[in-house]
């Protein structure tokens, strides 16, 4: 194919998808005092029922990520692990990494055949692919050190959604009946009461057994989840499946508090989330590589904002390939790498004029002395505390697997490590040897749940799904409201783009590009992949008069009410 026989391609499939530009300005819901905004209806109006009774921001954080578990198991679970970034009122912050840890018995060598390639498919689905669940841990961590209500009362509205059903909505019931195949093939017992010749929009769908494990978790806490009746069924499905997690495993299992990545963006405070979570350090590495350039003159997905954030991501996801993993096994470079020296010399190959090929960006060179589907959900509650959550079982529904008696879905998060340095997992992104398999060892993750500030006053709660593009999607997020002057609602809905290294290629949304600008990057030397929607943001901002705005993203069910 010629070049300009391509050029042609993309413009017409540009200007056949282009985004209508929009002339009046469009706000997400309002509030006066407290917002709530999830991937689901039903667990947002949880978390704003608890809002109402008293609780904090952390008690609304617990209920609606345990409802999340019910009414949106695709990536909502207690068989998953996540991240928690909390700013109290008065500033303190704090920041919970309950992460999924690799069971004792893995090996670096797991994934790998005889010839030592990696075999893709035990690290993406099944037994195999589970991490030890840290979910449950990390819900009653929180709530333990910052909650205010009792525990049971923010696990009953999860335990009366699972035994009393609730309806589904058309992309629930069109989620469920993809999933039909994988359900039969990679389950030990087959999960009834999900198989269906067809799920319609309008069902009610009940989850007994996780209502029950709810239960056990609402009366008994850690102790019913990590033993008794429901340990024994993850280590019985784990036996029946040849996975790998015992009951030492799950007794052994502990949520930590981590010191939090702080940064500054043009007066801005961002706090984010520091490994095993990758994203804080890569969040603050992509806003100090575009913060002298004028981005604002330049316009949203100009070509020139484009190319320049297009950039820094290429670097920044080469550095991510290399340096970053779990810091209780591997010394992770914090300071170097978020340090405005270490950016500026990463940032001097930039040419504002041509794509650098990936394969010509290696990591940066360290002083070493330094010691998807996935779910998010923003709160803010009446005292102006805020929480930032990213949970995930990795891919939608995890393993597949749903543990026999005890209802739930187990997560496949040890496709997160790098199964072999220089191959890459099911989102294309490459690791090395900072995230090889180790025992007890928490996967390398891109959730960027962020909490921005500015003169000691809150000013935005962000976060996503999507894998790998999670970075990306909540650093355009923060550009489209700081420097294009975006409502909440107007950058969670506007189209995205994406870069991670390697594919050496740019994934956008149809209609993200003019076709002049596409035109324009194209003869830069970018190549492109398109999609019809990536990443569900869901965000709050804090508007110059205090009142919240909170941005749902409409590619989901979406949903922010505030009162």
């Amino acid at each position: 194919m010629s070049k300009r026989f391509y050029l042609l391609l993309l413009a017409i499939s540009t200007v056949a998808c282009q985004q209508q530009k929009v002339h009046e300005r469009v706000t997400g819901t309002l509030a006066d005092s407290a917002m709530v905004v999830s991937a689901h209806p039903l667990a947002s109006q949880v978390g704003v029922d608890i809002l109402r009774r008293g609780g904090n921001a952390v008690d609304a954080a617990v209920a609606t990520q345990l409802a999340l578990a019910v009414v949106y198991p695709n990536a909502g679970n207690i068989g998953g692990g996540g991240f928690m970034v909390l700013r109290q009122a008065n500033g303190r912050i704090a920041t919970l990494d309950y992460r999924e840890k690799a069971p004792l018995a893995a090996t670096r060598d797991m994934y790998l055949d005889s010839a030592g390639n990696a075999i893709d498919s035990l690290s993406t689905g099944g037994h195999l692919s589970s991490g030890v669940p840290g979910s449950v841990a990390g819900l009653v961590e929180a709530h333990a050190k910052y909650g205010r209500l009792p525990w049971k009362d923010l696990v009953q509205p999860a335990i009366d959604l699972a035994l009393h059903g609730f309806v589904m909505t058309r992309r629930e019931a069109r989620s469920l009946n993809a999933l039909q195949e994988q359900l039969i093939l990679l389950n030990s017992v087959p999960p009834s009461f999900l198989l269906r010749e067809e799920w319609k929009t309008g069902d009610t769908i009940r989850w007994e057994d996780l209502g029950h494990t709810l239960e056990r978790i609402r009366d008994q806490g850690l102790a019913g989840f990590y033993e008794g009746k429901t340990a024994d069924d993850i280590v019985a499905e784990m036996k029946r499946g040849h996975g790998l997690i015992t009951h030492e495993d799950l007794k052994a299992y502990k949520a930590i508090w981590r010191d939090p990545i702080i940064g500054q963006y043009k007066g801005y405070k961002i706090i984010s989330m520091a490994p095993p979570s990758s994203g804080g350090i890569a969040l603050l590495q992509l806003l100090r590589s575009v913060e002298s350039y004028p981005i604002g003159d330049w316009g949203w997905n100009s070509a020139q904002t484009v190319h320049l954030m297009t950039e820094a991501e290429r670097r920044v996801y080469a550095d991510r390939a290399t340096y970053l993993g779990d810091p209780d096994f591997y010394r992770v470079p914090v300071r170097a790498l978020t340090s405005a020296l270490y950016t500026d010399e990463r940032m001097k190959t930039f040419n504002p004029h041509k794509a650098t090929p990936s394969a010509t960006v290696k990591e940066g060179t360290l002083a070493m002395h330094e010691s998807p589907q996935t779910t998010h959900l923003s709160i803010v509650d009446p005292e102006g505390n805020a929480v930032a959550v990213t949970t995930t079982l990795n891919d939608s529904y995890g393993s597949k697997v749903v543990v026999a008696g005890s209802g739930f879905f187990l997560n496949d998060e040890m496709d997160d490590f790098s199964a072999k340095p220089g191959s890459p997992n099911m989102y294309g992104v490459v690791g090395g040897e900072a995230n090889k398999i180790e025992p007890g060892k928490r996967m390398l993750s891109s959730m960027t749940p962020t909490i921005i500030e500015r003169n000691g006053r809150l000013v935005m709660v962000v976060g996503t799904p999507g894998g790998s593009m999670i970075i990306t999607s909540v650093f355009q997020t923060i550009l489209n409201v700081l420097d294009h002057h975006m409502t909440m609602q107007e950058a969670v809905s506007a189209k995205r783009f994406h870069h991670q290294w390697a594919p050496d290629t740019i994934s956008f949304e149809y209609g993200a590009f003019s076709r002049d600008d596409s035109l324009t990057l194209t003869e830069m030397g970018h190549a492109f992949k398109g999609y019809r929607a990536f990443c569900r943001v869901d965000a709050i901002l804090v508007r110059a008069d205090s009142t919240l705005e909170g941005g749902a993203d409409p590619r989901g069910d979406d949903t922010a009410i505030g009162f």
